[in-house]
């Protein structure tokens, strides 16, 4: 789901502060609940079954299909990696190693309001979770370099481009993930970051109903807390009416 087509819906203060602290609790849960899955999912996750000998590991045994993981790793890269971050276009291998533990952090965008275009507000999603091998800068940090309110380091810049170009790459070369992820009840998508300069980052997603209220009852909000940043709003009915993967799979069958 894109930002733009998240539903809007007009509710009054009690209902939202009833759907916050709900929305606040799932969330929460959410979280733990793919943590969990997630330690116990990395030992699947290992970069040097996509890369092979391309990555610096004590194992020099060579990797079927390595090559053309390599071969796409650096074309997308090269897309993105001169505008905005000024960094060389060549990756040369071996690359530096990169972590088999998963990180995953909620969805966050920013949202221009139409009533007032100069004004932005931040949005976290409470059932979408950006999903990547761990390292030293994540997302938040990354943006923190370009728009200069971190001191810029080329080398943490370039492992993280890496890392989630590799999480990408891995879930396209073994679908099998996808499909145990999806039986999982999270939905996998690729999302393409325009403020990153197009970084593909993969984004779990619970199939849970969310929705925003109007721009002026945000507007409200955000005035009152003195915070530019609002959250997702998950639907009353939602939790009741989740899909079940094996049940449609059943279904079609």
């Amino acid at each position: 789901m894109t930002e733009n087509a998240i539903p809007r819906k007009s509710l009054d203060s009690q209902e939202f502060l009833q759907l916050r602290q709900a929305t606040e609790k799932i969330g929460r849960v959410l979280q733990q609940r793919l943590k969990e899955h997630l330690t116990i999912l990395r030992p699947l996750f290992i970069p040097r079954k996509l890369l092979g000998t391309y990555i610096r590991s004590s194992s020099s045994e060579e990797v079927h299909g390595s090559d053309k993981a390599f071969a796409e790793l650096q074309e997308r890269y090269a897309v993105i990696c001169e505008e905005p971050f000024a960094l060389p276009k060549k990756l040369q291998p071996p690359l530096p190693p990169i972590s088999n533990f998963l990180e995953s952090t909620p969805f966050r965008y920013t949202l221009t309001l139409e009533s007032d275009s100069d004004r932005q507000v931040v949005i976290t999603s409470a059932t979408r979770f950006i999903l990547s091998f761990q390292g030293e800068c994540p997302l938040a940090r990354l943006k923190g370099m370009l728009n200069g309110s971190e001191a810029r380091q080329a080398d943490d810049m370039r492992q993280a481009l890496i890392n989630h170009l590799a999480m990408v790459l891995f879930l396209e070369h073994f679908p099998a993930l996808v499909r145990l992820l999806n039986d999982l009840n999270y939905q996998v998508q690729t999302h393409r970051f325009d403020d990153l300069g197009g970084l593909e980052a993969v984004v779990l997603s619970v199939p849970l109903k969310t929705f925003l209220p109007p721009d002026d009852f945000i507007v409200e909000v955000t005035q009152l807390s003195g915070i530019p940043a609002f959250q997702e709003l998950i639907e009353k009915d939602a939790v009741s009416s989740i899909p079940d993967p094996l049940q449609e799979a059943l279904q079609e069958t």
